[in-house]
C-alpha cells in the first residue's frame, strides 16, 4: 500500500499556466490521509539507516518530499528535488536520480596493524594529557609562589650551598675571561718582540758602527720571546683547566640543581592539590580522586627526595674537586709569572716540568686525542 501511494505521489504532474504559476489540482483527501499515515507510522530513523528511492526508483524506504523529519535530535528538511540518506554516522544528501539502494558496508575485521596503531595513538594521547595536567599544576604553583599566595618547600642549608655555587661560578667565569685576555696580550707581545729582535739583528749587519749594540738588543728580545713562549704555555694550561672546571664540572652540577628545582615545584604543586582535596567533602567520587592524588604525590615526593640527595652529593664532590684543581693551578700560575718577570729561565722551565706541561713549537699541529691521553 505504501509503495503504491508513494509511487503515485512521486509521479504526479503539476500543470503550469503561461505566467509560470502552478495551478492547484483537485484535492485528493484519501491520498493526503495515506501520506500522513505513512509519516506517522514510518520507520525509526534513529535506529535504521535508509535511503530514499528517488524518481523512478524502488519505493522501498521512500521519504515524502516537502516534509520535516527528526534525525538524532535535529530536523532535516526534505525538499521537492532532494532526498536524503540517513546513516548511523550522520546524514548525507544524495542525488535524487540515484539508485536508492543501501550502500554496501565493509565487514572486514580490523587487522593487527590497525590495533597497534590505535594502541600507539592512545599511548601518545595519554602522554600529552599527563604533560598538560602536570604543566598546568606547576604553572599554577609557580604563580602562587611568585605572588606570595602559595607555600613552598625550602631546604635552607641546601639552598645556601646552591646560591654559593652560582656566585662562585660567576666569579670563576670572570677569572676565565681575564685569563683569556692575558693570553691574547701575551701572544701579541711575543709577536712584537719577535719582530723587534729580527729588526735589531738585521740592523746589526747593516750598521757596523752600532753592530754590537744592535746585537745585544737582538739577543735580549730573542731571550724574552723564549721565556714568553714558556709563560704563554703555562697561562694556556691555567686557562684550559679553569674552563673545564667552569663549563663542565660546575655546569653538570647546576644541571642537577635545575632538575631538583623542577622536582621541588612538582612536589609542592601536587602537595597543594592533595591538601585541597583533603579539605573537600568525602564521597565515593572524591575518595577515588583522593587516593589517586595521594599516589601521585608520593611518587613526586620520592623523586624530589632522590634529587635532593643527588644535589647534596654533587655539591660535596664539586667542592673537593675545585679545591684540588685550583690549588695546583694557582701554584702553577704564581711560579710561572714570578720566574718570567725575574728573568729566571731555569726556574720557569722547571715549573713547566713540575706540572707536566709540554710546549708545542711554533707552527706545529695540534696533537690528536690519542697523543693527549
Amino acid at each position: 500500500m505504501t509503495d503504491g501511494i508513494l509511487g503515485k505521489a512521486a509521479t504526479m504532474e503539476i500543470p503550469i499556466h503561461g505566467n509560470g504559476e502552478a495551478r492547484q489540482l483537485p484535492e485528493d483527501d484519501g491520498l493526503e490521509q495515506d501520506l500522513q499515515q505513512v509519516m506517522v507510522s514510518g520507520p525509526n530513523l534513529n535506529e535504521t539507516s535508509i535511503v530514499s528511492g528517488g524518481y523512478g526508483g524502488s519505493g522501498d524506504g521512500l521519504i515524502p518530499t516537502g516534509k520535516s523529519i527528526s534525525c538524532a535530535g535535529r530536523e532535516v528538511w526534505v525538499g521537492p528535488q532532494r532526498c536524503i540518506c540517513l546513516r548511523e554516522a550522520g546524514v548525507r544528501e544524495l542525488d535524487p536520480l540515484g539508485s536508492g539502494r543501501h550502500p554496501s558496508h565493509s565487514t572486514t575485521p580490523a587487522g593487527p596493524g590497525d590495533e597497534v596503531a590505535r594502541g600507539i595513538a592512545g599511548e601518545k594521547f595519554d602522554i600529552v594529557k599527563k604533560w598538560g595536567i602536570n604543566t598546568y599544576k606547576c604553572t599554577k604553583q609557580l604563580l602562587s609562589e611568585r605572588f606570595g599566595r602559595g607555600s613552598r618547600t625550602v631546604d635552607l642549608e641546601l639552598e645556601l650551598q646552591i646560591e654559593l655555587l652560582r656566585e662562585t661560578k660567576r666569579k670563576y667565569e670572570s677569572v676565565l675571561q681575564l685569563g683569556r685576555a692575558l693570553t691574547a696580550h701575551l701572544y701579541s707581545l711575543l709577536q712584537t718582540q719577535h719582530a723587534l729582535g729580527d729588526a735589531f739583528a738585521d740592523l746589526s749587519q747593516k750598521s757596523p758602527e752600532l753592530q754590537e749594540e744592535f746585537g745585544y738588543n737582538a739577543e735580549t728580545q730573542k731571550l724574552l720571546c723564549k721565556n714568553g713562549e714558556t709563560l704563554l704555555g703555562a697561562v694556556n694550561f691555567f686557562v684550559s683547566s679553569i674552563n673545564t672546571l667552569v663549563t663542565k664540572t660546575m655546569e653538570d652540577t647546576l644541571m642537577t640543581v635545575k632538575q631538583y628545582e623542577a622536582a621541588r615545584l612538582e612536589y609542592d604543586a601536587y602537595r597543594t592539590d592533595l591538601e585541597e582535596l583533603s579539605l573537600g567533602p568525602r564521597d565515593a567520587g572524591t575518595r577515588g580522586r583522593l587516593e589517586s592524588a595521594q599516589a601521585t604525590f608520593q611518587a613526586h615526593r620520592d623523586k624530589y627526595e632522590k634529587l635532593r640527595g643527588d644535589v647534596a652529593i654533587k655539591l660535596k664532590f664539586l667542592e673537593e674537586n675545585k679545591i684540588k684543581v685550583m690549588h695546583k693551578q694557582l701554584l702553577l700560575f704564581h711560579n710561572a709569572v714570578s720566574a718570567y718577570f725575574a728573568g729566571n729561565q731555569k726556574q720557569l722551565e722547571q715549573t713547566l716540568q713540575q706540572f707536566n706541561i709540554k710546549l708545542r713549537p711554533p707552527g706545529a699541529e695540534k696533537p690528536s686525542w690519542l697523543e693527549e691521553q
